[in-house]
């Protein structure tokens, strides 16, 4: 009862809004994060209505995660406190059917994680919490969280410009302690999850937004990426009358066992000509693995490969965690650097490009490296296709069709990550 009454009232305040505009498709701002071991990226999510204005939090994107969790504080009376506490939301009982479902099907895996109990309880209604474990996908520290009613909104979208229509999704999020978000990216304290879960945002958008999502990550510090919900159209400066949807190619999306991330059917990688045959091997997509990380059998071909197609230019000394480092200097574009693409062959026989831009990093001003990591003899998936490699790609998860579009790099089409407009009309 608490939890309807707190929706009708956000629902009152969405509906009371100045700007009358319906939006079919949803829009939030990406940003880039080099202020831990690895580049991260995160999500900005209206997560909180005080004072008739909507407060913001900065969430990390993980498309393999079970559920969103973040710091926050659960509070039975949170629908009566909500200005005073604006991180305060509703719990969850521990003998609601959400408790035992999230425990048994759609828990954060790890063997440092301890059993849950029912032993908490809350100053107020006195009944039980419902703890969860969750994990750090940084560090993979297991902690603990408690389940709760949660609320996030997002501005709409005509796929030009960002306004003010809001879209609320009411999932189920946990809260957990401020200590679990030590080795986050500062401004950074939740995960959000937009996986394949019961219990990740996707499966809380419904018509007209249908269960379709694109992202788009930014190659820039300076600038933020991108991402939808709903169906497009989606248009980028400078050719803004050019939908993005019509850059795409599709592939299906595979299921893999007790997994709730993504995964596509890759048959080859080629290399100017050369093949190496991958096609018994596992690919996935991640957010929160920097670079593509191939295991042992597949990155070793691909380094030799890509060194024989690159003889020309000249070596320079390996820079961790890459071991195949070119001389190219800084101030030159990554497109001009002269190396062959990487092209994915996919199960369909499309073919995802990846082109210098994405496989070649820049870590000094002189020195560029392959920008494909070892994942060692015994890695789970043979192929799991890190951010760096999606960075400037326009990646479309339809859902209800289980298909992913994809653009390979939109810095071929003259634009990027860092050019839809957020400026509001």
């Amino acid at each position: 009862m608490l939890f309807h009454l707190r929706l009708i009232i956000i629902l009152l305040a969405f509906i009371s809004h100045e700007h009358q505009a319906i939006a079919s498709t949803y829009v939030a701002p990406i940003t880039k994060h080099t202020d831990t071991a690895t580049p991260l990226y995160s999500i900005q999510i209206m997560s909180a209505w005080v004072n008739a204005h909507f407060l913001h939090k900065n969430f990390l994107i993980d498309i393999d995660a079970p559920f969103t969790w973040y710091d926050c504080i659960v509070d039975w009376n949170s629908l009566y406190t909500n200005n005073i506490c604006p991180s305060c939301t509703g719990p969850v009982s521990c003998q609601e059917y959400q408790c035992t479902v999230v425990r048994t099907s759609y828990s954060y895996e790890s063997p440092s994680c301890l059993p849950v109990t029912n032993t908490s309880t809350l100053p107020g209604w006195g009944d039980c919490t419902c703890p969860v474990n969750v994990v750090n996908p940084i560090n993979g520290i297991c902690g603990q969280a408690l389940l709760n009613y949660d609320t996030f909104a997002f501005n709409g979208t005509d796929g030009r410009n960002s306004f003010q229509d809001f879209f609320g999704v009411y999932p189920n999020a946990a809260c957990a302690p401020s200590s679990m978000f030590e080795s986050f990216p500062a401004n950074v304290s939740g995960v959000m999850a937009f996986s394949t879960s019961q219990y990740a945002i996707p499966a809380y958008l419904f018509q007209p937004f249908n269960t379709t999502l694109a992202l788009c990550l930014p190659s820039s510090l300076s600038a933020h990426g991108v991402m939808f919900f709903g169906i497009g159209p989606y248009y980028f400066h400078p050719n803004s009358d050019v939908d993005l949807r019509s850059l795409l190619s599709y592939t299906p999306l595979l299921k893999y066992p007790d997994s709730f991330g993504y995964f596509i059917g890759v048959k080859s990688i080629l290399v100017k000509g050369r093949s190496i045959d991958v096609s018994n091997s596992t690919t996935k997509l991640s957010t929160i693995e920097a670079y593509t990380i191939l295991r042992s059998d597949i990155y070793k071909q691909l380094v030799h490969t890509f060194s024989v197609a690159t003889m020309g230019i000249l070596r320079a000394r390996p820079v961790a965690p890459f071991d195949l480092c070119l001389k190219h200097r800084i101030g030159h574009s990554h497109v001009s650097l002269q190396v062959p693409n990487i092209v994915l062959r996919l199960q369909d026989g499309k073919k995802w490009r990846i082109s210098s831009s994405n496989s070649m990093k820049q870590v000094t001003k002189d020195v560029a490296c392959l920008a494909f990591v070892d994942g060692g003899a015994t890695s789970e998936h043979g192929i799991v296709i890190g951010a760096f490699q999606m960075e400037d790609n326009f990646l479309l998860f339809d859902l209800d069709n289980s298909s992913l579009g994809f653009s390979s790099s939109l810095l071929r089409n003259k634009t990027s990550c860092a050019n839809f407009n957020f400026t509001s009309y």
